[in-house]
């Protein structure tokens, strides 16, 4: 149903897992929470972002006061498992993002595969919807060094997996939605 070009609240039931995906500032977290606020259940934010200066706290700070109040926000910047395993099944997660996840991993010396494997199966396992937003990095230049060419092949591996497990995945650019997989409920694209 749209009412002025917006979602409402709709019968529209969320998929077991929707992605978004785009470049940076392309709109698709901004996206990812229309969704999630539309679907009317309490929300949860899983913030996988850390603030190593200035700069990155004030756009945390920036992010959670436009989210508003409505929001359960916790911060998890590696361990996204034990967090979807304990969600109750009548709200909406919202994991903003995969691609903050996955570089914390990178620093950390993780496993990436491992930790992919343990990503994809929580999300499996989640008793709510989730939502994931992730950065498409394939698009540019081959990086010129050999951290950040591992990076931009890990991010691309974790995206086919998650697009591959999701029932719903949108593309968006400049602010658009584009439907890659699935249904989107009517007025997000």
């Amino acid at each position: 149903m749209v009412v002025g070009g917006s979602l409402t609240q709709a019968n529209f039931s969320l998929p077991a897992l929707s992605l978004f995906i785009g470049g940076a500032r392309s709109g698709k977290s901004r996206l990812a929470e229309t969704l999630a606020v539309k679907s009317g259940k309490p929300r949860l934010y899983i913030a996988t972002a850390q603030a190593f200066d200035d700069e990155m706290r004030d756009r945390i700070s920036r992010h959670r006061s436009d989210r508003g109040p409505d929001w359960t926000t916790i911060e998890a910047p590696l361990h996204l498992g034990p967090i979807l395993h304990h969600c109750a099944a009548d709200s909406v997660v919202l994991v903003d993002c995969a691609t903050l996840w996955l570089s914390n991993h990178l620093l950390a010396d993780s496993d990436l595969e491992k930790e992919a494997d343990l990503l994809l199966a929580a999300l499996h396992t989640c008793p709510a919807p989730v939502i994931i937003v992730s950065n498409e990095v394939g698009w540019g230049i081959v990086p010129d060094n050999r951290l950040a060419r591992d990076f931009r092949d890990a991010q691309g591996r974790l995206n086919q997996r998650l697009a591959a497990q999701a029932g719903l995945v949108v593309g968006v650019m400049a602010g658009l939605p584009m439907v890659l997989k699935g249904t989107a409920p009517d007025g997000l694209a």
